[in-house]
């Protein structure tokens, strides 16, 4: 990809680059009116799962330097003229200061302006140059613009849904600018996430991220998500874009596109959602983007210091309370958005996580119920730690325990572990002091190491 010459000073040059990508704008057309039920998109979507070509889009780059090396990350986001409200440069600016110099190193952060609004452009292309000169310079920051000629029909388009005429051009070209988005950045790191143009980012989201990433290490994943809301903090493999692109093209009209990803996730065979707590992205927009109507949506999972997540060290998990359906025991031990759901546990039931090997643990914490089964709590329990591991049954067991306090409130949570326990620990053991008619949710089981 060929780009423009570097930045001088604040003035930042415009340029249009052709970009060396394959296909053509009369794929775009076609492509973007097929159903999404339709039997011929089910054969061309399976011949375009080996087709790693991009788009050919000549992208006008409004504010840039070239981009010296591949990065581990990029942050992309599309932004409209808004009737109420702009909080794109508040995005910006939350990206940035909530890294750290070396985090900033391998993230790449691309901003397409996609209002056909040329005022409204320059006026934005301005604001951002004052504000993240030294970011663009430094090649972190790429502001774009696709010229509206590349874009498939808006007006006239089915009206799924009821949707009113303007709702559906609205987000039919909202699928149109996330494609063009996905398709200039499939090359630029090994890993895109996608914001919207209203959010705040928790403090180093990217180690968090790849913190995420190094535990899934052998696992197929198609789509993560740090963020429950709508399109904000999805995660992908950059590979993953050109076909991406090419399915927010196809579909464009047919639904939103959050709704679309859902589709696009499950056709690449990956079944559930794959959702981390807590939300590492909070929108913080009071007004749409379209008409200006009121979003005042927060993700409840958000946590402004979410690099401390936990390590949660390889175990097995054993419970003698009874399993309600599929939501066994390992479900609380995992950082995905699953639980532990048993039946009233009694007195001495016990809750077991047995490590590979023994470990020093610097904080536990353990929580119990949800917001919607609130008294589905530990309401009588304590949590202990073991060490001695010996043979028992088909399994293993520890020989002596040491209890670090009781539950309140449902919950546990302790630090400085390792200043209380004077041995290396092989198990934690929950513990149920007192039989409760209720039923048990363990929401999640989290443990930091030293």
């Amino acid at each position: 990809m060929e780009l423009p010459p570097s930045v001088q000073g604040q003035k930042l040059q415009k340029k249009i680059i052709d970009s060396k990508q394959e296909g053509d704008k009369q794929f775009i057309r076609e492509t973007s009116t097929h159903q999404l039920n339709s039997e011929r998109y089910v054969h061309t979507f399976k011949d375009l799962s080996n087709f790693s070509g991009a788009i050919n889009v000549t992208y006008r780059y409004l504010a840039a330097t070239p981009l010296q090396r591949k990065r581990f990350l990029t942050v992309g986001l599309s932004s409209v003229k808004r009737k109420k409200g702009s909080y794109l440069l508040e995005t910006i600016k939350s990206i940035f200061e909530q890294s750290s110099y070396e985090e900033l190193k391998e993230i790449l952060v691309v901003v397409h302006l996609a209002d056909f609004n040329s005022s409204w452009r320059d006026v934005m292309v301005q604001d951002i140059t004052q504000k993240f000169a030294h970011h663009i310079i430094a090649g972190r920051l790429m502001v774009i613009h696709a010229p509206e000629e590349y874009y498939p029909i808006l007006d006239g388009l089915k009206r799924n849904y009821n949707d009113p005429e303007d709702r559906v051009r609205f987000r039919s070209k909202q699928n149109v600018d996330y494609a063009f988005l996905l398709n200039f950045c499939a090359n630029t790191s090994d890993y895109y996430v996608m914001l919207e143009d209203d959010v705040r980012c928790s403090k180093n989201f990217l180690t968090a991220i790849k913190k995420v990433i190094t535990s899934l290490e052998g696992t197929y994943w198609v789509t993560l998500e740090f963020s429950k809301l709508g399109y904000i903090g999805k995660l992908y493999h950059s590979h993953d874009l050109p076909r991406l692109a090419h399915f927010l093209l196809m579909f464009y009209q047919e639904m939103p596109c959050d709704w679309l990803l859902t589709h696009f996730r499950g056709l690449l065979a990956q079944k559930n959602v794959i959702r981390f707590k807590p939300s590492l992205f909070q929108h913080m927009g009071y007004y749409s983007s379209y008409k200006g109507n009121e979003n005042k949506l927060k993700d409840d999972d958000f946590e402004d210091e979410s690099f401390d997540i936990p390590d949660n060290p390889p175990a097995s998990l054993y419970t003698n309370i009874n399993v309600f359906e599929n939501y066994e025991a390992s479900k609380a031990y995992s950082s995905v958005d699953e639980y532990f759901w048993g039946k009233p546990p009694l007195t001495g039931d016990v809750f077991v996580i047995m490590f590979e090997n023994p470990i020093i643990i610097k904080k536990i914490k353990v929580s119990t119920g949800t917001e919607d089964r609130q008294n589905d709590i530990l309401h009588n329990g304590a949590l202990d730690v073991g060490e001695h591991v010996i043979p028992f049954k088909q399994s293993r067991q520890c020989v002596t325990y040491l209890r670090l306090g009781d539950f309140k409130n449902g919950n546990f949570e302790m630090s400085d572990v390792n200043q209380k326990v004077p041995f290396d620990i092989h198990c934690i053991r929950i513990y149920v002091t007192k039989t409760q008619k209720e039923w048990l949710i363990i929401r999640s089981i989290s443990i930091w190491t030293s």
